[in-house]
């Protein structure tokens, strides 16, 4: 199956936070979305893997992507070297994604910004011909995405572009409170940790309702490219 989209999170609930209504807007559109999670989100403080994969499941359904998968990267200790970035470059080639959404360049969470260069260079090193996959006994040919781009997350860095997200945003709310381990939940019994705050689940909301106040829509979510920003007329902008 050829994909559309494949966004990448290094953690399950990482897509949802950082571009959920951007990808429920293009399935509105009639694009096929994918997700691929690096982890299964094992050190996180609250639940657990196997909590986290049918929470990933269920946010997978509310966003409509048609499939998600997991590569079972070790949290925290996932490098940036040969060996990672063939099993990612085996996904891509696999999907063929024209457009590949990843983790922040820069971001509090380490696993954030090394998920982001990780994929970063194993999209360019997809399109490589002379690196050779091969996959279910099929060798791939070569694949390089159009286009990289960097959802924004913890760290309120500056966008290069937002997308209008307006009418996406109580799908993208409900994908996150999938993760009901990991969000605000009074009635918890498990430890704090710095996304288990009510304020941090409001924030999602306001902080794409500021990004949409600054560009004179409802909501917006914002991403970082890898390369300029090109419209094909003045008519394409807000």
């Amino acid at each position: 199956m050829k994909l559309d989209i494949l966004a990448i999170g290094a953690h399950p609930d990482d897509v949802e936070l950082g571009c959920g209504a951007s990808i429920a807007k293009e399935v509105s559109l009639g694009k096929k979305v994918g997700i691929l999670d690096l982890t299964r989100g094992e050190l996180g403080t609250r639940g657990s893997a196997e909590i986290r994969d049918q929470e990933a499941k269920d946010a997978a359904k509310i966003l409509g992507v048609v499939l998600r998968e997991n590569l079972g990267f070790s949290d925290g200790f996932f490098e940036n070297n040969k060996a990672h970035q063939l099993e990612i470059i085996k996904i891509i080639r696999k999907y063929q994604p024209d457009i590949v959404l990843c983790n922040a360049v820069k971001d509090r969470h380490i696993d954030h910004s090394k998920g982001s260069k990780l994929v970063s260079d194993a999209c360019f090193l997809s399109g490589l011909r002379k690196i050779e996959t091969v996959l279910n006994g099929d060798t791939q040919e070569a694949w390089r995405p159009k286009q990289v781009y960097h959802y924004i997350q913890w760290n309120h860095l500056t966008p290069d572009f937002v997308v209008d997200v307006s009418g996406f945003m109580d799908t993208k709310i409900a994908a996150v409170k999938a993760y009901k381990s990991q969000f605000y939940n009074p009635n918890s019994k498990e430890p704090v940790s710095p996304i288990s705050s009510k304020n941090f689940l409001e924030s999602v909301r306001y902080r794409a309702q500021d990004l949409g106040r600054l560009t004179g829509v409802s909501y917006a979510e914002g991403f970082n490219s890898e390369r300029y920003v090109a419209v094909k007329s003045f008519e394409n902008l807000i």
